[in-house]
């Protein structure tokens, strides 16, 4: 399979699996106070307005991040149009698709629906949802890719050196 039909099917699941679980979550009356699914895990509708973690929170309003969400989209589209390989291109889907996800909420919202709350006793890792999720899962594979040796990645293994010196 081409690598940008890859990154574009990864991007179109990732953003469909967003959308329709942020719709659930949007329109499921007991997730605003709340609802234990595991001991570790509550279901609960959060509005968030900043970034990660709520980072920038009512500092930039929600209109820059918007914009900056979509400067980031378009160069993350110039990498998937020059990916070398199939892993990189579906991490970029998945994480083009989960931004283009949290650009829609803005657009809807001014802010992105969080609904799953991870936690230990008290201890509470903020909430997130599955754009979150997809922009994080394509972040690790472009990491692990960044490890893998030349010989280990599709096309790459089979190089010349440059002998020049140059």
């Amino acid at each position: 399979m081409n690598t940008r039909v890859l990154g574009g099917l990864c991007a179109i699941a990732a953003l469909g699996l967003d959308q329709g679980t942020k719709a659930l979550a949007m329109n499921t009356p007991a997730l605003e106070n709340g609802v234990e699914l595991l001991p570790f895990l509550n279901l609960v509708r959060v509005l968030n307005d900043g970034v990660s973690f709520g980072i920038l929170g009512g500092v930039v309003p929600w209109w820059g991040l918007i914009a900056l969400a979509a400067v980031i989209v378009a160069w993350l589209l110039i990498w998937l149009w020059k990916a070398p390989d199939r892993l990189t291109g579906a991490a970029l889907g998945l994480i083009i698709g989960g931004a283009l996800g949290n650009i829609l909420d803005r657009l809807r919202y001014q802010a992105v629906p969080d609904f799953l709350d991870f936690h230990y006793g008290s201890y509470h890792w903020p909430s997130f949802n599955l754009a979150d999720v997809a922009i994080f899962c394509g972040a690790a594979l472009l990491f692990w890719d960044s490890f893998r040796s030349a010989k280990d990645k599709p096309g790459q293994g089979q190089r010349k050196e440059n002998t020049t010196g140059m």
